[in-house]
Parts: C-alpha cells; structure tokens; sequence
C-alpha cells in the first residue's frame, strides 16, 4: 500500500465495515421481500450503493482485489437494478458469500496486509449475472428496442442535495475513429459529505493520466496529496484520444463524486476560477446537516479517564479544605463548587459522546439468524425494536457475542420445525424478538421466541446427572430457580447436539459477561410457547454508584446494582446450618459468609454484633456478607485493573476516595468462586 495513504487506512477500514454491514442487513431485507412479493427497488438501490461505495473506497487505497470483487458484486447487482434480470434465490448466496469475503478483506486490511485476489468468487458473481440476465435478454431478443445514446455503463450516486445543483448532462461527442489526442478539460465536483475529498482528487487525477497526458490540475497533485482541495472542486486539463464516454466511465468508477463534466476545448484561463467554487469568508456555510467527524476510541477513553482524574481530584480539593480554618473555607468550597459543576458537565458530554445505539449490534442479529436457519432447515424471523436507544460503547463491545449466541440458538433448538409447529397450531414460520427500552439508569434488553421452550423438569434431571446438584437440592429449586441451572456449564435440554449449539456451553459465559457489566440474566420459559431472556445493564460501566463497607480495617466497595440490601445482627442470634449462619430474609434464609476471611483479612473474632450485606451470589443465589461498617454510597469513578491485580480472584476495579485513598471494587460473584 502507498506510503500516503497509510493515514486514511483506519477511516476506510471504519467506512468500509458500515457500508458492507448495511449491505448484509440488505441482502437478508431482499430475500424476506421476495420471500413475501414485496417492493424490492428501494433495497436493490441501497445494495448498488454499498457496493459501488466499497469499491471506489478500496480503489482510492490502491487494494485491487478488494476492488475487483466489490466490482463483480456490484455488476450483479445492477443486472437487479436495470430491470433485465430475473431474480433467483441462488443469487442471494453468491452475494452473501461475496459480502462475507469482503468483510474478511476489510479486515485483513486493517492490518497493514493487501489482500489476495479471489477469482473463484468472482467466477461465480459473473456466472451469477450471466445466468441472471437470460430470461430478460430472451425477451429483449423477441421485441428489438430503439438505439440507447451512449452513457457510462455506471453512474456515480448522487445524494439529493447534489443532484439538484449539479449542471444537466450534455451529450458527449464521439471521437471520431484515427483522430489524434486532443485538449480535453475535466471538472470533478465532490459530494459535500465526502469524508477526504482530497483523496478522491487524486484519484480523479490518476485514473485521467492513464488516459492521457495531464498538463494542468487545479489543485495541484501536490496540494491533493497535502489534503487541500478548496471547495471541493477540481479541475483537470489532459491531452487524449480517448472518446469521452469512456473517460466518463474510468471517473464513474469513484464514489463520492457529485457531478464530472467532460468537454473538448481549451481551459480557461481565468485566474480566479478555481475560487470562484469556494464560499467566501463571509458567506454562510452550506447547509449539509450537523457536522460530524471520526474520532477514535482510544481519544475517548483517554478523555474520560482525564475527567474522571478532574472530579477525583475535585474531591481531593473538597477533603482538604475542610481542615482550613472556617474564615477561608466558604470561599475555597464556593470555588470548588463551580469547579466540580463544570467538571460535572464535561463528564456528562464526555459520555454522550461515547454512548452509542444498540443498533450498532443488532444490525447484524438477522443475518446470523438466516444463517442458522438455512443450515437447519427452518423458517425464522427475526423482529427488533428499540434499537435507537443508546448506551456506553463498552457495554456494547462486550454485547455482540452473548446476543449472537442466543439468536442462535433460539433458531437451531428453540424453534421447532415447520411441521411440528404447524400440528402445534402455530405458524410454520418462528419468531425472535429482540426489545430494548430504558428504565432510568437502565437498558432492559429481552430476547424471546415462540419455539418450544424450556421444561424446567428437564434441567433439574440435566443437573443432577451433570452432578451439579442433588435430587433433594434440584427438588427444591422453584421453576424460576430451575431456568437459571441452563447457565450452569454443561447443562443443556437439547434433544440433539449441533455443530450451532446443544452441548451445554455458552449460556454460562453469556451470564458471566452480563454480570461482569454490572447487569443480570433473567430467564422466563413457558413450555411449548416460547423462552424469553432478559438482560438488565446499566448505562455505563466507567461511574457506577457503589456501597463503601469497612472489613478488616480497610475499605471495600460493592457495585449498588449487586445488592439486595443490608441488616444489622448479632451473629450468636443466628440458626447455623452445615456450619454456617443463615439469615432469614424476604422469606428465605440466606447463608452468612464473613467478608474478612474471604478476602484474607484478619478480622475481629470476638466481636459478635455486625452488619450484613445482602449481595447477589451468582449460582449461589443471594448471600449474606458479614462486613465490621457500612459507610454509605457513593458515586465512584471506576478504573479498571492492570497487572497483576486483574488476576486476583474477586476484585473488578478500583476508585479513589476524595481523600485520596485507592478503594477496590469487589465482584462476588468471582470471590466466591475462588
């Protein structure tokens, strides 16, 4: 790859992945329109774009075979476009495949890599077409049409705003065969939301030189390669032989271009022409929308770790002032007050910026969908609402496995087969859905079906054969209770193993990253009408409010959204069972582990009166944490651990007290696993 366009490889990268992530979804929007007789023109449009948008942005990166694929895949798709194809449903695997290898080229990309052409793929996308046009070109064949003028085999798409100011297409003359190279003057026009015109200029100008001498660009290539390209307007004087519809062609071939004007004639000599296109210092910007730029996601982190710094040390600032003499400190706190709203508000606008929609992963939900349903032989549809709603970007990172995995096996043994649903009186068609909404400082995300369910007699036999419980303990989960056991490793109510899932693994993990977010699983199953799991995340996973506990002489925090509730007792007070304290809470008796000795403290042994946490304990249902204080809320700052503390069972994170003082953030869960 070209030393100067090295810069622009995380851009393209990004740009690329969106435009063949949309080309997905639209592939699986066409076949359920044709599946359905629905209008398909609009998709089809959409499909052009995409692929004619990743083919020019892989030609401005000088990556030929990424280029040629999206080329074949585009010329497919045109057959579809123009209206002389007949649609086959054997041509949505070819694009599938095609949308697939792009995406690996994308990535390979990324990585500095060229990648390798694939000519068996674009065999296919070729046969495809070709096999496509025959039934209409049979029937072009029995009515002969009226000569079509010369155009490009390939418009560039025009965005609406463009079109309107972009001047009518002149007929371009023929060059008359023999003729010798002639002055040809070229003005390239670049749409306004193209992200780097300048690249785009340059490419203007290299596919132009390939056709013929370039004697002038305004701008220079210089300047081009420089990134300036005022106004976004170009103009090229060349010497050529070519005619013009075929340099109307090679240009055709670059996205983002909003008009191309080719004429024979000399250029004009005006010196003030190029400036004229710009807008004056005093004019008012163009109306394109709200400007938006890329950043990337290492600058955001850092920001958000610099403004969690500021409101740590706001806090410093606020302990310290307190052990000034009273005559300075309502001064000192009316200047620390100011200080910590701005600070407050600089975080908040730091956070917006980094929430991001859910749709960002669910886009790509019925794709993996169709998937599995093609594979297994099965009709499904897949239904997504509230995918508008945003939250914090780590939260989503960490959210495209667990959801994939249960769309998927939702689909390979959640629904059942046409014909046993038809004879269960259902459609023959399945159904996932997957909703978001939001509750305060919460995303309620549920994913169900209509398949068969799960029997919660089945996971308790599961269980006691896996030896994970006892009958007695299996006998007395309640149905709710039972649902969890399908977390538990090895567990599973499928009837059959699968190359897609049945073996037990993944619902385990799934939970396990949902509580490492600071979320819970739900699960809710009626058999023979469907499964329905439901995540409950918080917002954000960078401030969480936490409860502050006194163990041992040091400071622990436990995540808010993790308890249940608290209890001041005398442990002699307590019934024991198998050795251990129960307490009876909410109609339950929950055993009562000291904090201390968990985490290695020495702790107090002769003290009998403490207060109890009531936490969430994983597998092991709620659990009563022993704990010498409790010293109240509190919104902290959360940073997360470097080597070697990540390693230490038990601790999730760190935050610092106002006074300076580093507070570890437990994950029970994990503590009482180790």
């Amino acid at each position: 790859m070209a030393l100067d366009l090295k810069k622009y490889l995380t851009l393209y990268v990004a740009e690329a992945g969106e435009h063949l992530a949309a080309f997905s979804s639209d592939l699986v929007k066409l076949e359920k329109a044709h599946a359905g007789d629905g209008d398909t023109r609009g998709v089809v449009d959409s499909l052009f774009r995409h692929a004619h948008s990743v083919k020019g942005m892989s030609a401005s990166m000088a990556l030929d075979a990424t280029t040629a694929l999206a080329h074949k895949a585009e010329d497919l798709v045109d057959v579809f476009r123009k209206g002389v194809g007949h649609f086959e449903p054997w041509v949505l695997d070819v694009l599938f495949d095609a949308c697939d290898e792009l995406t690996d080229m994308v990535a390979e990309a990324a990585t500095g890599a060229k990648p390798a052409p694939r000519p068996e793929l674009e065999e296919r996308l070729t046969e495809a077409a070709r096999r496509a046009r025959e039934p209409g070109a049979a029937r072009a064949a029995a009515a002969p049409a009226p000569p079509a003028p010369a155009a490009p085999a390939i418009a560039p798409p025009v965005p609406p705003a463009a079109t309107a100011a972009a001047p009518p297409p002149q007929a371009a003359p023929v060059t008359p065969a023999g003729r010798g190279p002639r002055p040809i003057r070229v003005e390239v026009e670049i749409v306004p939301g193209c992200p780097v015109p300048a690249v785009r200029g340059f490419l203007v100008v290299k596919k132009l030189a390939a056709l013929g001498a370039v004697e002038r660009a305004v701008p220079s290539v210089d300047e081009l390669k420089a990134g300036r390209i005022p106004g976004k307007r170009l103009v090229v004087t060349l010497q050529s032989a070519e005619p013009l519809a075929a340099i109307e062609r090679a240009l055709a071939q670059i996205s983002d271009l909003a008009s191309v004007t080719v004429a024979e004639g000399e250029p004009e000599r005006t010196p003030q022409a190029p400036a004229a296109s710009a807008p004056s210092r005093d004019a008012p910007a163009p109306a394109d929308g709200p400007r938006t730029v890329r950043v990337k996601t290492d600058l955001l982190d850092y920001f958000l770790d610099t403004v969690g710094e500021l409101i740590l040390a706001t806090a410093r600032i606020r302990e310290v002032g307190r052990t000034l003499p009273a005559s300075v400190r309502p001064a000192l706190e009316d200047g620390v007050d100011r200080l910590h709203a701005v600070v407050k508000d600089l975080h908040d606008k730091v956070m917006t910026v980094r929430m991001t929609p859910l749709s960002t992963v669910t886009e790509r939900l019925p794709r993996a969908a169709r998937d599995v349903a093609r594979k297994v032989g099965k009709l499904v549809e897949v239904e997504i609402t509230g995918a508008e709603i945003e939250i914090d970007r780590a939260i989503l990172e960490e959210l495209g496995d667990p959801l994939n995995h249960l769309i998927r096996n939702a689909v390979d043994h959640g629904i059942e087969p046409s014909h046993l649903r038809q004879l269960a009186g259902k459609p023959a068609g399945g159904r996932v859905e997957v909703r978001a909404r939001r509750e305060r400082d919460r995303v309620i995300l549920e994913i169900s079906d209509d398949g068969r369910g799960m029997e919660p007699a089945k996971l308790r036999r599961a269980a006691v054969a896996r030896g994970a419980l006892s009958e007695l303990q299996a006998a007395a989960l309640s149905d709710r209770e039972a649902l969890q056991l399908a977390c538990l490793p090895g567990i599973s109510t499928a009837d059959a193993v699968t190359d897609v899932s049945g073996r037990g693994v993944g619902l385990d993990v799934v939970k396990r990253t949902v509580e490492s977010l600071g979320g819970s699983l739900e699960i809710d199953s009626l058999p023979g009408a469907g499964c329905r799991f439901t995540f409950r995340l918080p917002l954000t996973v960078a401030v969480q409010p936490v409860l502050l506990v006194r163990v041992g002489g040091e400071v622990v925090g436990l995540p808010i959204a993790k308890v249940h509730g608290a209890a001041q007792v005398e442990l002699s007070r307590l019934d024991r069972t198998r050795g251990e304290h129960v307490f009876s809470w909410g109609g339950e008796l929950i055993p009562v582990r000291d904090l201390a000795r968990l985490l290695g403290f020495d702790g107090d042994p002769g003290r009998d009166e403490r207060a109890v946490v009531i936490a969430e304990g994983g597998d092991a249902g709620r659990i009563g944490l022993a704990v010498d204080g409790l010293l109240g809320q509190q919104e902290a700052v959360l940073k997360p651990l470097s080597s070697p503390l990540d390693a230490v069972n038990g601790l999730s994170a760190v935050t610092v007290l106002g006074n300076g003082r580093p507070v570890f953030i437990l994950d029970v869960v994990r503590l009482l696993a180790a």
